[in-house]
């Protein structure tokens, strides 16, 4: 390749502002006799403009309301008029090119630091939502284990295998269910405590699974499972799908 052949070859790099030394001055004067050349670093610069304007951001308030407020105190002089030779086409470009190519990695840095805060807050809910699960277990293993449990077992009127684990001790029961079968589009199962007939919720249940109930098993005598409107009722409004009698 000869010497100009290579000065062919650094358009794009001089629209980026990626020539120095030598090869700099030698490009800029091969730009001043070489329409071509010129015509591909407007090009090149223009498509590092179109890239900036893809990821700019909206100047702050502030600042736009500074600049608007000082227009009106700096006096308007005649512009200059410059000879516009290609040599200084190209400079005038290739100036221009710098500050969008500096406007466009500003703008990618921003996407990247909203892209690490966006993944740092799912890794923090990840963490929270184990740290949950952990403690959920916990405290199930700790009713179901405790050396005063007591279970009781019983079959719903759609034949799901259920349990009901209590523990004065701990003055807390855990609820356990198999096979039953998920609700209907809009409703919830419920679970009660029966306080000699004064119904209290104990939590909401969307399937299979063990759940640690809510409130003292204390004063109840049954335990019951209804079927309710989805987030739950005040008081039971279905017949119930198992009612389980509570050691005493």
């Amino acid at each position: 390749m000869t010497h100009d052949e290579h000065l062919h070859t650094l358009t794009g790099a001089y629209a980026l502002d990626a020539l120095t030394g030598k090869e700099l001055h030698a490009f800029t004067t091969h730009l001043e006799q070489c329409d071509a050349c010129a015509q591909e670093v407007g090009e090149f610069a223009a498509t590092a403009a179109r890239l900036a304007a893809a990821t700019a951001l909206p100047a702050p308030a502030p600042m736009r309301q500074t600049v608007l407020h000082r227009i009106e105190t700096v006096p308007q002089l005649p512009p200059r008029a410059r000879p516009t030779t290609p040599a200084r086409l190209a400079t005038l470009l290739r100036r221009r090119a710098g500050v969008l190519v500096v406007a466009a990695c500003l703008a990618a840095a921003a996407a990247f630091a909203s892209l690490a805060a966006h993944q740092y807050q799912q890794a923090e809910q990840a963490r929270t939502q184990a740290q949950q699960s952990t403690r959920q277990a916990q405290e199930l293993a700790a009713v179901m284990t405790a050396p005063d449990a007591r279970t009781v077992h019983g079959r719903t009127t759609t034949g799901a295998g259920t349990s009901v684990t209590t523990s004065a001790l701990r003055d807390q029961a855990v609820f356990v269910s198999s096979g039953l079968p998920a609700p209907p589009a809009g409703k919830t199962y419920q679970l009660w405590f029966d306080d000699h007939g004064t119904k209290r919720s104990a939590g909401l249940i969307h399937g299979d699974g063990a759940v640690l109930m809510q409130g003292s098993p204390d004063n109840a005598r049954f335990v019951g499972l209804t079927l309710e409107p989805a987030g739950g009722s005040r008081t039971p409004t279905t017949s119930p799908l198992i009612r389980l009698t509570l050691p005493a």
